[in-house]
C-alpha cells in the first residue's frame, strides 16, 4: 500500500460526555455531577504520512513522562504504571494539554463532529432507549457522505464497551447506507477498534473532541477556537430549532460560540 492511500483510507474516531440518561429505575441524572448534557463522536483525517506521525505523538509522550516537571503528576504516573503515559485531554494537566495541543497545531488534519443533546423523550422514541442505538445514530451521520467512494475505508475507533461492538456498529453502517443519498454507495468500511495506547493517533480525535465538549457543557470556546482551522464540520444533530437552512452545523466560517451551551 503507497503512502497515499494509507493517507487517503484511514479515519479516527473518538467521543466526549456519555451515553448515560438514568440511573437505577429510570430517575434522570443528565447533567448531574459526572454525567454530561450531551455526547460528541468526532472523526479526524490527516493529510501525513500516519507512521511518522505516530512516531512523533509516542516521541512527545516520552518526552512528557521523562520532564521532571510532570514527574510528581498524579495522573500522569497511574498512566505509566498501568501501561504507559498517552495523551487525554480529561486527565492531563494544564500544562501537558499545552504541549498536544501546540502539536495538534503543527499537523496537516482537519476534524468533523456530530453532537447529540440527552433529549430523554427523543432517546426513548428514536433510539429505543437504548445507549447502543444513540451512538449507532451519531456514527451513522457521520459515516452517511463517506460511502461514495470506491476502495476501502478504515474506521479506527476508540475502544467503548458495548457500544462499540461489531454488532452495533454495522448497525451504524446500515442506517448510514440508508440515509445515503446515492445509493450506489460502493465504498467498503472496516471498523479497527482500538485503544488510545495501541493507536496514539486516537489522541488527537480525543483532544478534539474535548474541545468541542467544552463548547457544549460549559459554553468555554477558548479550546476550540485554537483548533478552529482544522475542525471542518460540527453538527448539533438533535437541536431541532435550527433545524431550517442547516443552522445546526457549524463551519469555521459560522463557527460555535458560548451561546452553544445546552
Amino acid at each position: 500500500m503507497t503512502p497515499q492511500a494509507i493517507l487517503d483510507n484511514h479515519r479516527f474516531l473518538d467521543e466526549a460526555g456519555d451515553t448515560t440518561f438514568y440511573t437505577k429505575g429510570k430517575v434522570p441524572i443528565i447533567g448531574q455531577a459526572g454525567v454530561s448534557q450531551c455526547f460528541i463522536l468526532g472523526m479526524v483525517k490527516f493529510r501525513e504520512p500516519l507512521p511518522d506521525l505516530r512516531r512523533r505523538i509516542i516521541d512527545l509522550q516520552n518526552q512528557v513522562v521523562a520532564d521532571p516537571y510532570f514527574r510528581d503528576i498524579p495522573s500522569l504516573n497511574k498512566k505509566v504504571r498501568e501501561g504507559g503515559f498517552y495523551f487525554h485531554a480529561t486527565d492531563d494537566v494544564p500544562e501537558v494539554r499545552k504541549v498536544f495541543y501546540d502539536f495538534i497545531a503543527s499537523i496537516d488534519c482537519s476534524f468533523e463532529a456530530y453532537v447529540g443533546r440527552k433529549i430523554p423523550l427523543l432517546y426513548q422514541t428514536k433510539h429505543n432507549g437504548k445507549e447502543a442505538e444513540f451512538y449507532a445514530d451519531l456514527l451513522s451521520h457521520l459515516l452517511k457522505n463517506k460511502l461514495n467512494k470506491k476502495g476501502k475505508m478504515v474506521l479506527n475507533i476508540a475502544s467503548r464497551g458495548k457500544t462499540t461492538r461489531n454488532h452495533n456498529l454495522q448497525l451504524a453502517l446500515e442506517k448510514a447506507q440508508t440515509q445515503n443519498r446515492r445509493k450506489s454507495a460502493t465504498t467498503q468500511i472496516v471498523f479497527n477498534v482500538q485503544n488510545h495506547r495501541v493507536e496514539p493517533l486516537l489522541n488527537v480525535a480525543d483532544y478534539f473532541c474535548w474541545s468541542i465538549q467544552r463548547v457544549f457543557e460549559r459554553g468555554e470556546v477558548r479550546y476550540y477556537n485554537f483548533l478552529k482551522d482544522r475542525i471542518s464540520l460540527v453538527v448539533d444533530l438533535y437541536d431541532s430549532k435550527n433545524f431550517s437552512n442547516s443552522q445546526n452545523f457549524y463551519k469555521p466560517q459560522k463557527p460555535l460560540t458560548a451561546s452553544n451551551k445546552v
